[in-house]
């Protein structure tokens, strides 16, 4: 009896470990911050940001304003004449700190929204009428958080000044290079330390304050607890698992590192201007922060193309899978 070759359906490939692998890496890195619009508002906020470090204090009409008149003859050596750039900077550090505090919290006020954007995106789920309605539930809560972040920044500043004083901040000897005697009482030294904690606190606090709603010490709730459990992974563990909690962490862990190597060059007996306490732990955090920023960015975009690469490699995988199927079964 002649015999008939038996026809096999081709098997349909279940999707392998390492598609799945691929697919949740692929929903992580895209799902939670629009690299486009996240490109640009990183671009807007590190350049915001180095204006307000290097230009807001030297505006002619904000010197009038708050700067006083010295001598700048006095400020700095015949042998080694400053820079006439850093001359309306180093020339007091209390109105330089003070303006930089001033741009600094609406740049963070600013950062601070769009990163809430993205967030709220990404965790709001199911349909579009009940995206809709999550939207509007988070908006609802947005004075909320505002409020709260603010509470929170104050409280930082404070923590951190009492830290700084720990770690040796001035108070009342006198840390100008050139100035002695009856003029270190014009100083303001207690000033400047609270100005640097102040400055470090809205690095580091309102955005993530604002973005996950700062954790409550007054309530015990599941939701809240939730919140510490966020709160501790994030800053104290610093274990990030997606691009937008990179985002929010990196800058903070930069700003505190770069405050801290900032404060070296006051200990080297340059007797140079911009060596008074504390403009180069302050501009070394504002450069600390603007870097991990740039950090947290490129290694958003490492990860896309990685994970564009292997979503491309497991499409042809599948690809060549199928044919070989479809060949076998003919």
């Amino acid at each position: 009896m002649p015999t008939t070759k038996r026809k096999h359906k081709p098997v349909e490939q279940k999707p392998t470990t390492d598609n799945a692998k691929v697919n949740s890496i692929i929903r992580d890195v895209h799902g939670t911050l629009p690299f486009a619009s996240y490109t640009s508002a990183v671009a807007v906020h590190t350049t915001l940001l180095s204006f307000t470090a290097l230009y807001l204090p030297r505006t002619a009409f904000l010197s009038e304003i708050t700067r006083p008149q010295w001598d700048l003859a006095k400020q700095t050596s015949r042998d080694k004449p400053q820079s006439p750039f850093l001359n309306q900077l180093t020339l007091s550090p209390v109105s330089t700190l003070a303006w930089i505090c001033l741009g600094v919290l609406f740049v963070q006020i600013w950062w601070g929204g769009w990163m809430t954007t993205w967030y709220i995106g990404n965790v709001v789920h199911g349909s579009d009428e009940e995206k809709k309605m999550q939207r509007v539930a988070y908006d609802k809560q947005k004075f909320k958080h505002l409020k709260s972040a603010a509470m929170l920044t104050l409280l930082a500043s404070v923590v951190f000044h009492a830290l700084l004083v720990l770690l040796g901040a001035p108070l009342t000897n006198c840390s100008t290079p050139f100035m002695s005697g009856p003029d270190c009482l014009s100083d303001h030294l207690h000033t400047r330390t609270y100005l640097l904690a102040l400055l470090l606190a809205l690095l580091t606090v309102p955005v993530p304050a604002y973005t996950l709603d700062a954790p409550s010490i007054f309530k015990s709730d599941s939701q809240s607890w939730e919140r510490w459990l966020l709160w501790t992974r994030l800053f104290a563990e610093r274990s990030v698992r997606n691009s937008i909690e990179r985002a929010l962490v990196y800058p903070v862990t930069g700003a505190l590192t770069g405050c801290w190597i900032g404060a070296i060059p006051i200990a080297l007996d340059w007797d140079r201007p911009w060596q008074a306490w504390p403009l180069t732990p302050a501009y070394g955090a504002i450069c600390g922060y603007i870097v991990a920023s740039l950090a947290a960015f490129t290694a958003t975009a490492i990860n896309i193309m990685a994970a564009e690469q292997l979503r491309a490699q497991a499409t042809g995988t599948d690809t060549i899978s199928k044919s070989k199927l479809k060949a076998k079964a003919i």
